[in-house]
């Protein structure tokens, strides 16, 4: 009845409904995007008006990227939300790709994803680079050495993320063998799962790439099994983007600090790194 109310007073059909589902009409489509910068702009006057009392409250969206997702967020939202019961985290896990598209909607405040994605419309407040780590099956012939480098990954044994999850592209481009892959692998898993891909190399042989983050839930015989690589060491540029209109300041930087007071000195530590870029 509002939305009828609403399509009378403006004296146009926001909804198809000769449709099902109820789809918007072309200027529905405009009317919902311009209502969706209305409420941001309400949320960005209600942030101004917090940082003025410098107090840290409201809702903030956020979409993390599955790989980092369960790796980082539980070392964080016990401690973020008892410092600032007045702000209430929501949570989605995401491709790069999704949250992308979310931020610029409106649908999510930020995002944390591996970067750079050259989008003019998004900053981007990196918070740390995680280095990668090959993981071998017991029989696997690269744990005879001590050290790695790109050359040593044989790309028929390697265990990869389905399309869509830039850590695949990430070590693709790392192997520099991407039309290779479906030469030579005569059997492809698609998962989006980093544990999954623990598991096959446990359970099955072959080699897959892991990031640091990751390497934390392994057991003394796990890791027995990663290898690390030679400087420069591949890894990935962790950071918070966020819309260029975004207005959350306080909020994100009390966010960014509860991240990297959660990380090891090691992962905080400025090494020489090999940055991979993934995302297409």
């Amino acid at each position: 009845m509002q939305i009828q109310k609403l399509e009378d007073n403006l004296g146009v059909i926001l909804f198809d409904r000769s449709k099902q589902p109820v789809v918007p009409t072309e200027i529905g489509v405009q009317v919902i995007d311009q209502a969706r910068l209305v409420l941001a702009e309400a949320d960005n006057l209600n942030e101004i008006i917090h940082s003025f009392k410098k107090e840290l409250s409201g809702t903030l969206k956020i979409g993390v990227i599955p790989t980092v997702a369960p790796y980082l967020l539980p070392k964080i939202i016990l401690s973020f939300t008892s410092k600032y019961p007045k702000v209430q985290l929501l949570i989605w896990e995401f491709t790069t790709e999704q949250i992308v598209q979310k931020l610029k909607v409106g649908l999510l405040d930020c995002g944390i994803v591996s970067t750079p994605l050259d989008d003019k419309t998004l900053n981007e407040l990196p918070l740390f680079y995680e280095p990668f780590a090959l993981y071998a099956s017991k029989d696997n012939p690269v744990l005879k050495r001590k050290s790695i480098v790109a050359e040593n990954i044989e790309i028929k044994d390697l265990w990869l993320l389905n399309e869509g999850h830039c850590m695949r592209n990430q070590v693709l481009n790392l192997c520099s063998k991407k039309a290779e892959l479906n030469k030579l692998k005569l059997f492809e898993y698609n998962t989006g799962s980093v544990e999954t891909l623990k598991r096959m190399v446990d359970l099955n042989s072959g080699i897959t790439i892991l990031p640091e983050l990751s390497l934390s839930d392994l057991s003394k015989e796990q890791l027995k099994r990663v290898r690390r690589f030679k400087d420069p060491v591949p890894a990935r540029e962790i950071s918070i983007i966020t819309h260029r209109n975004f207005l959350k300041r306080s909020i994100i930087t009390a966010l960014e600090k509860e991240i990297l007071d959660s990380l090891t000195d090691e992962m905080k530590a400025s090494t020489k790194k090999e940055i991979l870029e993934g995302f297409m």
